[in-house]
């Protein structure tokens, strides 16, 4: 009998690192579920994984919306329950807690944590019925040292980061892993955008300072991001559950 064709639902599929996560998973012939927001995005990644001979699905769903997480979650699991989640669907906020407005803390807790949250509670019944499943929660580095001006964000992936450690916790004897991935500085469209906004004077000395504050000299790719998901979501992970790996060119421990 052939091996069962494993199941991947990506959130923020559409762009920057979840395509790249995406455009790998399905290099190991897994099916795709590319969630986003933006569904003609989500549709242009799907078509690139079907035109390279894998097989791929688009939804367009608020990730912070539990109603429509659990609603698809469960509409999936009736025809092939899925096997791995990656939550990689996030925003970014840049402030200090006295720049910080109330409207900022909700917007970004009701993406960065309940998204996180809403993904997992629509998966893990299944998971824990098939007595299998990896789920992988984008952190950041924000969340285990001081970055500056990153109040908000920090708070969302520091609670990102221990609900990895209790989902790991609570699920070990299900068969079911839980691990998190720390990215440093990431090159995406999102670094790119931010810098021509902030700095429209002096974009190529920015992006050199930038890519610098990494010890090793440069900024992270989404396809070095990707290949790290890959492994975790592998069997050759099989003993790895409730850690954090930091991805950031020797930021964490180097910069001191």
């Amino acid at each position: 009998m052939a091996d069962k064709v494993k199941v991947a639902l990506v959130t923020g599929g559409a762009s920057g690192i979840g395509k790249s996560i995406c455009l790998r998973l399905a290099q190991k012939k897994m099916k795709i579920l590319v969630v986003d927001l933006n569904l003609e995005a989500a549709k242009q990644t799907t078509k690139e994984i079907i035109d390279s001979g894998g097989t791929a699905e688009a939804y367009a769903v608020d990730v912070s919306n539990n109603a429509q997480i659990v609603e698809l979650c469960k509409s999936i699991n009736e025809k092939h329950p899925i096997d791995i989640l990656v939550n990689n669907a996030g925003i970014a906020h840049i402030g200090n807690i006295e720049n910080t407005q109330e409207s900022d803390l909700d917007r970004l807790y009701n993406i960065n944590v309940k998204g996180v949250y809403n993904c997992i509670y629509g998966v893990i019944e299944s998971m824990k019925a098939q007595k299998s499943g990896v789920i992988i929660n984008m952190a950041s580095i924000a969340a285990s040292v001081g970055i500056t001006d990153r109040f908000a964000y920090s708070m969302t992936k520091g609670a990102v980061l221990t609900m990895t450690y209790s989902v790991a916790r609570d699920y070990i004897d299900d068969g079911i892993r839980c691990n998190c991935i720390s990215p440093g500085r990431v090159h995406t469209p999102f670094v790119d955008n931010f810098i021509e906004k902030n700095y429209p004077d002096n974009q190529a000395e920015m992006f050199e300072k930038l890519s610098k504050s990494q010890p090793i000299g440069r900024m992270g790719t989404p396809d070095e991001i990707a290949a790290l998901v890959d492994y975790l979501c592998s069997d050759d992970a099989a003993f790895i559950t409730g850690s954090n790996f930091p991805i950031d060119g020797g930021f964490v421990t180097l910069n001191n």
